[in-house]
């Protein structure tokens, strides 16, 4: 609010993009003086946020994802215009450089008049990043970055804090398990008059992804899958994925593994379909969205390169994944760049379902509830037996997917799933 005092690194706002939640931290230390929208509000890209008066501040220079100009209105004040930038990108988050930023600034001799020099050498990294490398002492141009342009991300610095301290990395990689809700944040019984609420964030996303998948002939298979063994198979391997910090072994890990086994003799379920230019683009890259239900709405953070990652891998991905969606903290790497998706509804009920694809993507898959039934042991046998059974639905764009392959598609994960062990000989 106006009249706040503010200091470096305090949380000022969240600002929701239709694909990623993005925590705008304060640089300065200052007295925030306008707000230029309010809460809930609309705002655009390079258009200003809120204006901050800053003491003794004689000179800066903006750059990145927030940027300063400034306004000399006498000696001791000077106005600084924080203006709201792309973040949509995790390349344009929150990068804005003070004179006293070691890590973005150094000082390089004299110029002609005496006056010291200032050269940009940027570590690009979000403020909250900065923060994180402030507080555990970690020299941010000692940490590889992974994000684009070598930009620092916050799961660089948790692997950094991570590989120096082994304590701390059984609680930086805890996995969270997703919080079901049956009630909208905003239930009924808040509402005694009708109310207009703007459509923001995932929820923004998710309804232009619908509208375009009207557009998408579907057809839908579904089966049921005997999971007793792979029961077996994840229980014997629990205490081994909990000595490598995965507190606890799910079968979704499997689950995106054996897709990917599948993708790699049916490489049309992992394409995407250009109807304009009447192509179909078959990605080398197995990257699997999974749909996840948050507190901010659907979103489909994306396990990168299934195909070359094992398991256990696959499972320290998801956790990583989890913690970022439920704190809203998901970058657009994160979730961009899916070729094929699977949603585990089950975990909140139902059995069969009309999974939705996505464009450009061809195909979905949704896991129902997990059910014990009674089960014939064989078609010849009146043996009965108790069964764990999960219901498939494969969701596909019948443009690019017949029937016989998406029912030749499904009988092989099924295979995988019934019989765990003949994975090993897909497995490269």
């Amino acid at each position: 609010n106006p009249g706040d005092t503010v200091s470096q690194f305090d949380r000022i706002c969240e600002v929701q993009s239709d694909k990623a939640t993005v925590e705008i931290t304060s640089r300065f230390d200052g007295v925030i003086e306008r707000l230029c929208g309010n809460v809930g509000e609309m705002m655009y890209v390079g258009k200003p946020l809120l204006y901050i008066a800053v003491d003794g501040v004689t000179n800066v220079s903006g750059g990145g994802g927030v940027q300063q100009h400034v306004a000399a209105e006498s000696v001791d004040e000077i106005k600084l215009e924080a203006t709201l930038h792309d973040t949509d990108d995790e390349n344009d988050r929150l990068h804005t450089p003070t004179p006293n930023d070691e890590s973005i600034y150094s000082k390089e001799g004299a110029n002609e008049e005496g006056e010291e020099s200032v050269v940009v050498t940027k570590v690009l990294s979000s403020p909250a990043v900065r923060k994180m490398s402030k507080d555990h002492k970690i020299d941010l141009r000692a940490v590889i970055g992974t994000g684009p342009a070598g930009r620092v991300l916050k799961a660089d610095m948790l692997k950094a804090i991570n590989t120096r301290d082994s304590v701390a990395k059984q609680s930086d990689s805890t996995t969270i398990t997703p919080k079901v809700s049956s009630t909208s944040p905003l239930g009924a019984s808040q509402f005694e008059e009708d109310t207009v609420v703007p459509i923001r964030g995932y929820s923004r996303l998710m309804v232009k992804s619908m509208t375009t998948s009207l557009q998408v002939p579907h057809m839908v298979y579904a089966d049921e899958i005997n999971i007793n063994a792979l029961t077996e198979i994840r229980d014997s391997l629990r205490p081994l994925a909990k000595e490598m910090g995965i507190p606890k072994l799910t079968y979704l890990p499997f689950f995106i593994k054996v897709s990917s086994l599948a993708i790699i003799k049916y490489p049309v379920l992992n394409s995407t379909i250009d109807v304009e230019e009447m192509t179909l683009t078959y990605h080398d890259s197995h990257n699997i969205g999974v749909a996840m239900d948050t507190e901010r709405g659907l979103t489909v953070p994306v396990v990168k390169r299934c195909q070359d990652k094992s398991v256990m891998e696959i499972a320290e991905e998801l956790a990583r994944l989890y913690a970022l969606a439920f704190e809203g903290n998901l970058s657009e790497a994160d979730i961009s760049d899916c070729t094929f998706t699977l949603s585990n509804i089950g975990a909140i009920g139902g059995t069969y379902m009309s999974p939705v694809v996505l464009p450009p993507q061809v195909a979905v898959g949704a896991m129902g509830k997990i059910q014990r039934l009674p089960r014939f042991v064989s078609d010849t046998s009146n043996e009965v037996e108790s069964a764990r059974i999960m219901p498939i639905s494969w969701g596909g764009d019948h443009r690019a997917v017949d029937g016989a392959t998406m029912a030749r598609f499904s009988n092989l994960w099924k295979s995988y799933i019934e019989n765990p062990s003949s994975m090993m000989f897909a497995m490269r």
